[in-house]
């Protein structure tokens, strides 16, 4: 046995070396440094920081450049290096009226108060491949940039002048921390709001599709999609006050659906809800119709049996990283279960051949 230990142990540090070299590539091509991913690949590296928890583009980056593009590794990375970290207080709760927005667009009102903000978007790009990128050329100056500062009220709050939209309740109470705590249900609509967060963007995204093509009652219109800069502040006991700790950067999106009412609700229009780390809306619009599903039940509604109104099943498959980990765990030696799989299949095989000689005789 001790020979077959340090046998497997010169193997996966071949293993890693190889590895090393493989991520390095070319050495005649020159290295991709952590700013320049940051810098270039910055969707990226919103989501490893979105779904890692962990907000810092230049910890996501090296994590990128480690895992050598595979970005569910680098979440695992940043999952991991999270855990080492020591916890000393909880920002308050981030303004997003006051976000300093660089995108806000509205599908519902063409003259959305305060103006509609295109910004950097691929919406309306012809998806055909740039060669120019490829000859590294000079980047086009932008224009100036349209960033909105001040107060920014949210468009949905214009239809509850007329009580069109339901009121969301409000509570004085902190939420339980998933990153702290295992996920427990029933799971209130906070929690479930940080699971899908954290989730696997491709998973979100398909559970939200699901819901547009019928899985579900959910036909949602984009209400508003902001991204910008959110102020993050922390009370300081000593001081009394809250200070500025830094700025994050924010994807938030608010979706109208249609509700036809119930015992004791009126018609009207509901929201789903998504934020974000960074530029990553698809991963946002995914989250507010998945949320909005799942809250069925507190709008009275019929469960049509649809997988992303299933909590327990959206909630507790939509970890990326305990997906990968429960999935790549089979490629690790099973050798003596498959052995007594194997015994085992020889036996009914044997039993069955016994059962069917008698027969072959007459």
């Amino acid at each position: 046995m001790y020979v077959a230990v340090k046998g497997g142990e010169k193997a996966i540090d071949a293993a890693h070396a190889w590895l090393a070299e493989e991520r390095r590539g070319d050495v005649t091509v020159p290295e991709l440094s952590v700013a320049q991913i940051r810098e270039q690949m910055a969707l990226a590296v919103n989501r490893v920081m979105a779904e890692g928890s962990l907000y810092d583009p230049d910890l996501a980056a090296l994590a990128i450049k480690q895992a050598r593009g595979d970005l569910i590794e680098a979440i695992f990375l940043i999952r991991a290096y999270r855990t080492t970290l020591p916890r000393f207080g909880y920002s308050n709760p981030v303004d997003t009226e006051k976000m300093a927005c660089d995108r806000r667009i509205s599908a519902t009102f063409k003259d959305a108060p305060g103006g509609q903000v295109l910004g950097p978007t691929f919406d309306y790009t012809h998806r055909l491949l740039d060669f120019k990128l490829a000859a590294d050329g000079e980047v086009p100056e932008a224009p100036t940039r349209e960033t909105q500062t001040g107060p920014v009220p949210h468009i949905t709050d214009f239809l509850n002048q007329e009580g069109l939209i339901q009121t969301e309740p409000t509570s004085d109470e902190a939420p339980r921390d998933l990153t702290r705590e295992p996920l427990e249900l029933p799971a209130d609509r906070a929690l479930r709001l940080q699971s899908l967060t954290r989730g696997d963007e491709g998973f979100i995204l398909g559970m939200a599709y699901s819901t547009q093509r019928g899985y579900a009652r959910n036909h949602a219109f984009v209400g508003e999609l902001r991204i910008g800069t959110c102020a993050v502040e922390m009370d300081i006991p000593e001081l009394g006050f809250a200070v500025e700790i830094g700025e994050i950067e924010l994807t938030e999106c608010e979706t109208v659906n249609q509700f036809a009412g119930s015992k004791t609700e009126p018609p009207q229009f509901t929201r789903g809800y998504g934020l974000v780390f960074g530029q990553t809306e698809r991963k946002a619009i995914s989250m507010a119709l998945v949320d909005r599903a799942l809250r069925w039940q507190e709008m009275g509604e019929d469960n049509l049996g649809a997988a992303a109104q299933d909590a327990e099943f959206v909630l507790y498959h939509a970890d990326n990283i305990q997906a990968t980990g429960f999935l790549e765990h089979i490629k690790l030696p099973h050798y003596v279960d498959f052995q007594s799989e194997l015994e085992l299949v020889r036996k009914m095989r044997a039993d069955a051949q016994a059962q069917t000689m008698p027969e072959a005789a007459e």
